[in-house]
């Protein structure tokens, strides 16, 4: 008999690893699933690709040469089964022996199973001798996060809590834990539509980090604030909840009819424009500009371990362009003395400090450092250049945090 857990789990690690679609897309494309399980199917691909390094290395002494990639596929699911999800071993061996044969996989099926008899032998003490964290993140990235690697990698081991911001005024639900920054936490695998308050439009999703940008724009009553590149609308809402006049600009169409959905939803009203921010000019300036501008995602792996195995150097590069051209348009859409946030949920380098160094070199902007009483309930984030720095090993305690980089620019 066909199991829909694994099916599609392995359909999903298909789409990831061989066809280098994002997970949540390749997920949405899953057709017929009962809700339970595509959940289950989300959370056994998502631990696969978390932990690859380490299922691979677990399995390799068992293998005498490289399996074609759809087998090794059914052995990491197989195997996250009996290492990491406590899944009986007879089930986890017998399900992933049946994956291989309705995979078209059937003369690997012996092998299958043989090596996933010796790794359940072996249990979870195979995993004790392993540098998890190193092997788990790519070189390059482990390079590039410098000094805080481990830290991070670690806290990429297991899933992330589930974070909402609230509407002002709304008390927190029951089994939620207040943040200090007011973010309110549920523990991980918690079903978004069981929270109180969240089918009524009362909060929405946004990790702890991701609601810090739009806080430290400090929106006023009235202002006139542009929300670049909006969707899915968390930053638009807190600007609109604190009273100021929202314009938010998404390029692309589905994108921006989910933010309108959104809006109606939480009851909050934004202007809601369909345009590229890299070409479209407001009639007036605006008071204050917040630029969550596209970026790398590589501070957000924790909650999406596909952007470990999707991303390379060379997307780094891209984007980086990406976001100087947007910090100059957005330059020209404030007024004299008006305010820039810009924001990245990267942990690259590249795609902080040296894009607010080459704004300041190429638009009348100058930067603004944050102060410590603007992050006083998470002075651990705030840089000696006065930007803010996030990443997922701070509030280890506390289940963590995304990855965000953000800067304050005034126009001279």
């Amino acid at each position: 008999m066909a199991d829909p857990t694994r099916e599609s789990a392995f359909d999903l690690l298909t789409a990831v690893l061989e066809r280098h679609r994002p997970l949540q897309e390749a997920l949405d494309g899953l057709p017929g699933l009962e809700p339970r399980d595509r959940s289950a199917a989300h959370r056994l691909a998502a631990a696969v690709l978390r932990r690859m390094g380490t299922l691979d290395a677990t399995l390799e002494p068992f293998l005498r040469r490289e399996p074609p990639e759809p087998v090794r596929n059914v052995l990491r699911i197989g195997a996250a089964g009996l290492l990491l999800l406590e899944t009986p071993d007879h089930a986890a061996v017998g399900t992933a022996v049946s994956l291989a044969k309705r995979r078209g996989l059937a003369p690997f099926a012996g092998l299958v199973n043989a090596v996933l008899r010796k790794v359940a032998a072996v249990g979870p003490d195979a995993l004790q001798d392993l540098d998890v964290a190193r092997l788990d993140t790519p070189a390059w990235l482990w390079t590039a996060w410098g000094q805080s690697a481990r830290a991070i990698a670690t806290s990429h081991q297991t899933e992330a809590p589930l974070d909402f911001s609230l509407k002002p005024g709304i008390a927190p639900p029951v089994g939620g834990v207040l943040l200090p920054t007011g973010t309110v936490r549920f523990p991980a695998g918690t079903r978004v539509g069981c929270v109180p308050g969240f089918e009524t439009g009362e909060l929405w999703v946004q990790d702890a980090a991701a609601a810090l940008p739009a806080g430290l724009l400090a929106a006023g009553p009235d202002e006139r604030i542009a929300d670049l590149c909006a969707a899915p609308g968390g930053k638009t809402a807190q600007l609109a909840a604190a009273g100021a006049a929202v314009t938010a600009v998404e390029r692309d169409p589905a994108r921006a009819n989910r933010l309108v959905g959104n809006l109606a939803r939480w009851g909050l009203h934004a202007d809601v424009i369909n345009a590229d921010a890299t070409q479209w000019m407001p009639p007036q300036p605006f008071d204050a500009v917040l630029l969550d501008a596209p970026c790398s995602s590589t501070g957000t792996i924790r909650r999406h371990p596909d952007v470990a195995r999707l991303k390379r150097p060379r997307d780094v590069q891209t984007v980086i362009q990406v976001q100087d051209h947007l910090l100059r348009q957005a330059a020209g859409m404030l007024r004299k003395g008006g305010r820039l946030i810009y924001a990245v949920c990267s942990l690259q380098p590249e795609e902080g400090a040296p894009r607010i160094a080459a704004a300041i070199a190429t638009t009348g902007l100058r930067h603004d450092p944050f102060r410590e009483d603007e992050l006083a309930a998470l002075p651990e984030a705030l840089t000696k250049q006065g930007f803010m720095r996030t990443h997922p090993g701070l509030w280890r305690d506390r289940g963590g945090m995304d990855g965000f980089f953000a800067a304050r620019l005034i126009k001279g």
